[in-house]
């Protein structure tokens, strides 16, 4: 009577196959899991922006609405979301762009509104409105950030509540806080070639200080000016609404 021959040695070639699809499956599921629950709502934010960026969700939205009329608010919001800080190294290619609540923390807003991710802030010393060295560099430093992009600059002065000391040239907190914001604005512009348009200068004086206490530190930090990149296009800001109209040009289809 024959034997039957031994099986040949070594784990069969589909087990090998399965293990990979097994391993796929696992992984898919547990994607699946970590989005069903938003727990780190920035992580997701800079995620979706990503998979817009790359698959042209706002573009093929536009092409699914009938006429030859485009919307022209998705445009603006594509334009907004580039100005949006991504988080470093987001799959091998997040752009590193200082944000409030990014790895980079160099712009800090005390108001209610919408949160800026591209600007600095600049500070000055007690009672002057002269660009330091070091303020200059920052300056310098953000000019590719914002340097050839449609949108609004704002620049806000501030200065701490201390009492204007006696013999003062500037009359109040807000002649100070506007002496800070122009010199900024004259450095965006003669040096750095800020179209002059876009920087929109705001002096709040001593109304919008980031620290309120005691410690002598941290209250030399309200003597500032804020620059940020706004939500907002420069173009759509001049003239009446008719005039900018009638300077909007249709894309060929």
């Amino acid at each position: 009577m024959a034997q039957d021959e031994d099986p040949p040695p070594g784990v069969p070639e589909w087990v090998v196959t399965f293990g990979d699809m097994m391993s796929l499956l696992l992984t898919f599921f547990i994607m699946l899991v970590s989005l069903s629950e938003i727990k780190q709502e920035e992580k997701y934010q800079a995620l979706v922006e990503s998979i817009r960026k790359q698959l042209g969700h706002v573009s093929s939205r536009e092409s699914t609405i009938p006429g030859p009329a485009k919307p022209r608010n998705s445009m603006v919001q594509q334009v907004a979301n580039l100005a949006r800080a991504k988080r470093q190294d987001l799959m091998q290619g997040g752009q590193k762009v200082e944000a409030p609540t990014g790895e980079s923390r160099t712009v800090q807003i005390v108001r209610p509104g919408s949160r800026t991710v591209v600007g600095t802030n600049v500070f000055f010393a007690e009672f002057e409105h002269d660009l330091r060295a070091l303020e200059k560099q920052k300056l310098a430093d953000l000019g590719p950030k914002i340097i050839g992009k449609p949108q609004k600059i704002e620049v806000r002065g501030h200065t701490s509540r201390k009492p204007l000391p006696a013999g003062s040239t500037y009359s109040d907190h807000y002649d100070l806080a506007y002496q800070r914001a122009r010199q900024v604005r004259e450095y965006l512009v003669k040096e750095l070639g800020v179209e002059p348009y876009r920087v929109r200068m705001i002096a709040a004086g001593s109304d919008e200080v980031l620290h309120a206490g005691v410690d002598p530190d941290k209250l030399l930090l309200n003597s500032r000016v804020e620059v940020y990149l706004l939500d907002e296009l420069a173009e759509g800001l001049t003239g009446s609404e008719a005039e900018r109209q009638e300077r909007l040009i249709e894309l060929p289809q």
